[in-house]
């Protein structure tokens, strides 16, 4: 059998089995969404937000990209944010990234990999302002783990610097952003960072109002 037609077959397994635990299960799915998360994650296939946090369809808003990254020419990813903070009401942006990540792991060599060696950019912009401690920590796998939390930080600042995020902060005191890692080798999320509305920006990234 075809790959691709086994994924076919798998998805009408996944519909009778929705179907028979509740059957207005889609019916209920098609008349709007009200997720409460906004998730900005990696492409890697490894890390499927619904599945490592076990939430169902309609639960969660989902973006994902090449090291989780908050590029503030990104329109993409700008559209989705502005659609969940705006029109969706989330009250929680999690921008998770993974140990063993290959975008982290290639923005610490000096290897040519194509286009994305302009996307991973930003990756090495925060190796090197960060390098003595990246460097401090022991081998190449332990370096590149550590960068890849100082990114998730990182993005959660580009987040910060965002006119839709200080928007909602300022008139609804949401969404609170959170930074999570997720283990490929245990199958765990852990949480590293969390920044409540309204918390400190330098004032050259504030908007007015």
């Amino acid at each position: 059998m075809n790959s691709y037609k086994r994924l076919l077959l798998a998805n009408k397994a996944w519909v009778q089995e929705k179907v028979n635990l509740a059957p207005g299960f889609f019916s209920d799915l098609a008349k709007e969404q009200k997720p409460e998360f906004l998730w900005i994650g990696c492409s890697d296939s490894r890390v499927p937000a619904e599945e490592v946090t076990g939430t169902q369809p309609g639960e969660v808003f989902a973006h994902r990209n090449i090291a989780n990254l908050v590029n503030h020419t990104d329109i993409n990813l700008h559209s989705v944010l502005e659609y969940a903070i705006e029109y969706l009401k989330v009250k929680h942006v999690i921008v998770c990234g993974h140990y063993g990540c290959g975008g982290v792991r290639a923005a610490l060599t000096r290897h040519r990999y194509g286009i994305i060696d302009e996307w991973i950019r930003q990756i090495k912009d925060t190796f090197y302002a960060h390098q003595e401690e990246v460097l401090a920590v022991g081998d190449f796998d332990k370096q590149a783990d550590k960068l890849v939390e100082l990114n998730i930080h990182e993005q959660l600042r580009n987040l910060m610097k965002t006119k839709v995020i200080q928007k909602a902060w300022i008139q609804e005191q949401r969404p609170t952003l959170h930074g999570w890692v997720y283990d490929v080798k245990d199958g765990f999320l852990k949480s590293l960072y969390k920044v409540e509305p309204g918390s400190p920006l330098h004032e050259i990234y504030q908007f007015e109002f």
